[in-house]
């Protein structure tokens, strides 16, 4: 299992905008029509990266906890369906309907939303703010596969927290760490 860091984009950035195909709905969905009016959480996911599997409960219990208040959950996957067959649309679809994903789980063919947002693993975790300026990056929390921590998706709701209270997240911000973004030759 391959252990690649996030690479921490730093703070203040837009998020570059997108329009991508979802693949629970089939429509072609953008950053704007998206964004919540608090703030977005954008996670680069994908469907076999055993990081994600473990985190998935997580990812659906934050969206359910926080879309309400105004935070929005964009999910993409960007890898090489050539040679990753596993993450193609028609296996997203399957996956976020059987995750019970609540939000959408957009398909990157050309793998630049990835590249515009620097992401390097999946999971690679993104919370912008209303203005879509980026108020944090990282990690979850410090489950892993197999390290036998719980997970509670605490830095990642701290953030949340943070931002829907209007302080400053003064906790230090740890890179994901996750399975590589499988990147076309």
């Amino acid at each position: 299992m391959a252990r690649t860091p996030s690479n921490m984009l730093p703070l203040g950035t837009i998020a570059p905008d997108f329009s991508l195909q979802d693949t629970v709905s089939d429509k072609i969905l953008n950053l704007n029509d998206l964004k919540g009016s608090k703030g977005t959480v954008i996670m680069f996911i994908c469907n076999h990266c055993p990081f994600v599997i473990h985190i998935n409960s997580e990812l659906v219990l934050l969206a359910n906890d926080y879309q309400s208040k105004g935070i929005s959950f964009i999910a993409i996957s960007s890898n090489d369906v050539e040679n990753y067959p596993q993450d193609g649309p028609n296996k997203m679809k399957r996956h976020a309907v059987s995750e019970g994903y609540p939000f959408p789980y957009l398909y990157d063919e050309t793998q630049d939303i990835a590249k515009a947002y620097d992401a390097a693993c999946t999971p690679d975790l993104y919370l912008f703010n209303a203005n879509l300026k980026l108020n944090y990056r990282g990690q979850l929390d410090d489950s892993r596969p197999g390290n036998g921590i719980p997970l509670s998706g605490k830095d990642l709701r701290h953030a949340i927290e943070c931002l829907l209270g209007g302080i400053e997240n003064t906790e230090t911000q740890k890179p994901s760490i996750g399975c590589n973004i499988k990147w076309k030759l």
